[in-house]
């Protein structure tokens, strides 16, 4: 089955490369290319594709406007992300955005679609390599900066407690409890409990846990 590829870049000879990338794979259809955010908001609704691989800094605006658009209109879609700026906050933003990918402009194209073809699988999976290092230092300051109350809910999780459960054992409501855990995913730049309790648990919150 031909899978269907949306290439964003302010830059034709970037575009150009991917492109003979995707077509040298087989299996692969550039359906459209884009200039900007709003060329590329516009192709991506009336093509449909299965992936997106956008750059980071257009004219008109990021890569990350096209990665929020696109994943609240299709949650399926692999979104990928193709950049020279790899610092921890466009990691962690990329993530946050909802990206199922972040790579660097070095990374070579037959690597650029094997995390196309990973991102389509996975939309909601994100991979990078500058994810591990920058959730650490993220949460070597985050950490410090979580509230006794949102320590109480890293434990709950940490005991295997739902929601509903955490807001039984704290005398809260399930609202208040789902308020406190967006915030500390926020602190901690992550995107789910698993990712929260694991980095919680590197930077020594939970001594007395183990990792996942």
């Amino acid at each position: 089955m031909t899978q269907r590829v949306l290439l964003v870049d302010d830059h034709e000879l970037i575009r150009q490369g991917l492109a003979r990338a995707f077509e040298r794979a087989g299996e692969w259809e550039v359906v459209g290319e884009a200039a900007g955010v709003a060329e590329a908001l516009a192709l991506a609704r009336v093509l449909k594709p299965d992936v997106v691989v956008t750059d980071l800094q257009m004219p008109d605006g990021s890569g990350f406007d096209v990665v929020r658009a696109l994943r609240e209109d299709s949650p399926e879609v692999g979104l990928v992300i193709l950049t020279m700026h790899l610092g921890d906050a466009q990691v962690l933003a990329a993530m946050e955005a909802g990206a199922s990918a972040f790579l660097g402009k070095e990374t070579r194209g037959p690597d650029v679609v094997a995390i196309a073809a990973q991102a389509l699988r996975d939309p909601d999976g994100f991979v990078s390599t500058g994810l591990a290092g920058a959730i650490r230092r993220r949460a070597a300051v985050g950490v410090s900066r979580l509230t006794d109350r949102e320590t109480e809910v890293m434990r709950c999780l940490a005991d295997g407690l739902g929601t509903a459960e955490i807001a039984a054992r704290l005398y809260l409501g399930e609202s208040t409890v789902k308020t406190h855990l967006n915030r500390i995913y926020r602190k901690l730049g992550v995107r789910n409990r698993t990712q929260a309790l694991a980095e919680a648990v590197r930077a020594g919150l939970l001594l007395d846990q183990v990792a996942p």
